[in-house]
């Protein structure tokens, strides 16, 4: 169990304390609720952007990383299509530097054209060297494209294109921020070496003074229920043919999302897995296959994808994984295969919650799900899933009319 303490300032930022006196170390996390799902389809990118932006220099603080390093501190963040997260960790003894930093930037970011300029060409040469240049590159911007129609998850968090970055301006920066970073949309997590009073008391110091801002109320359009089969033949500059298909599955909090994340570690959870013995080991087809989903918080997507052994042919690939899919949607696993990922997915989740830093970002994401409890809940929701459950799941999203396939072939 994962102990800590809630509390909510008075311009709506919620604080989460975990104290572990074990470690000399302290880490501060601050989640915002913005992701890419949350960006205008005419500009995309901005999420990503601010990622990038917010190491920029903040309104009274010129250069983040000089006075964090000083600490003895390390820092990074990363965007998603859901959400935004910046963590710190340093000294404990060094707790009201992190404080102050993160403080800074959530008052307001410097919003200097040269910031931006430098940003939006970092975040530019980013796009083209790994989803333009880089072999197979463009897949996920194809295949999200492919499998939603209006949901804004048809864009990655890098954005739908470069031009949409290469436009930004200090106006449509500045906007942005003043809607979703306020401390009403966030969220600022402490663990390590700390004490809840001491955390309650800098709190307030540092976060407490900054307005609250207007809470962000989501109204996306919803992805209607696909009704047919959908295909994308792609021909490119890359070594192999490989093959994607994609089944839309339920959403982040639903019952089904626990299903479905153990399908696809049924499918595809290491060497014993059955498409590795099925399609790599025994049909020799693929040189490497796998099965994983999202993660998303909205209605996600569980994906078979794998790069085909040269000179097998695609139809012959594809009719593999969809036996394999078959198998899944006709006969009950066994209680020993599903009890073997359940086991292991225990593993994952204790694993993952061994460093205070981990903990601090799996506290705030179950906060910005709505209940931070869940961190001492979620194993419970995988042990609940029953063999039948999962036959009733695959037969739910492995249904063919519910599919996104891509061809991506070689032209070598």
């Amino acid at each position: 169990m994962i102990q800590y303490e809630r509390f909510v300032l008075d311009n709506g930022l919620r604080v989460i304390v975990h104290e572990d006196h074990s470690t000399p170390l302290a880490v501060v996390n601050v989640m915002y609720d913005v992701g890419a799902r949350d960006e205008d389809p005419g500009a995309t990118g901005f999420a990503h952007l601010f990622e990038h932006l917010m190491f920029g220099g903040s309104i009274n603080i010129p250069e983040y990383d000089d006075a964090l390093q000083i600490a003895g501190g390390e820092n990074n963040a990363y965007t998603t299509n859901d959400l935004t997260n910046y963590y710190v960790q340093l000294p404990a003894e060094n707790l009201e530097t992190a404080f102050w930093l993160e403080s800074d930037r959530m008052l307001s970011l410097a919003f200097r054209k040269k910031s931006l300029d430098v940003q939006r060409k970092v975040v530019c040469e980013e796009f083209k060297e790994h989803y333009i240049n880089k072999p197979y590159g463009d897949v996920w911007h194809k295949m999200r494209e492919l499998a939603y129609k209006v949901h804004p998850y048809r864009w990655m968090t890098i954005g739908k294109e470069l031009s949409h970055v290469e436009n930004a301006t200090l106006k449509d920066v500045k906007h942005f921020f003043f809607k979703h970073y306020r401390p009403v949309n966030a969220i600022l997590v402490v663990s390590g070496h700390v004490h809840v009073e001491q955390v309650k008391r800098l709190a307030e110091k540092w976060f407490g003074p900054i307005k609250t801002g207007v809470k962000y109320n989501r109204n996306l359009p919803q992805e209607p229920k696909q009704t047919e089969a959908r295909l994308l033949e792609v021909q490119a500059d890359v070594p192999l043919d490989a093959f994607y298909k994609n089944w839309h599955m339920a959403p982040r909090l639903d019952k089904g999302y626990y299903t479905a994340d153990l399908i696809g570690d049924i499918l595809s959870g290491g060497g014993s897995s059955r498409l590795y013995q099925a399609l790599v080991k025994e049909k020799q087809l693929f040189s490497q296959v796998d099965c994983y989903h999202m993660g998303s918080i909205e209605a996600g997507l569980l994906t078979i994808d794998g790069k085909l052994v040269k000179g097998v042919k695609m139809a012959d690939a594809e009719k593999a994984v969809q036996e394999e899919v078959e198998k899944m949607k006709t006969d009950l696993v066994s209680e020993a295969e599903l009890e073997k990922v359940k086991n292991k997915t225990e593993s994952m989740i204790a694993f993952e919650d061994m460093t205070i830093m981990n903990r601090a970002n799996s506290l705030a994401m179950y906060e910005l799900l709505g209940d931070a409890e869940m961190m001492n809940t979620e194993l419970n929701r995988y042990q609940q899933v029953t063999v039948e459950d999962i036959k009733d799941a695959a037969n739910e999203i492995f249904d063919e009319a519910n599919s996104s396939t891509m061809h991506y072939f070689s032209r070598n």
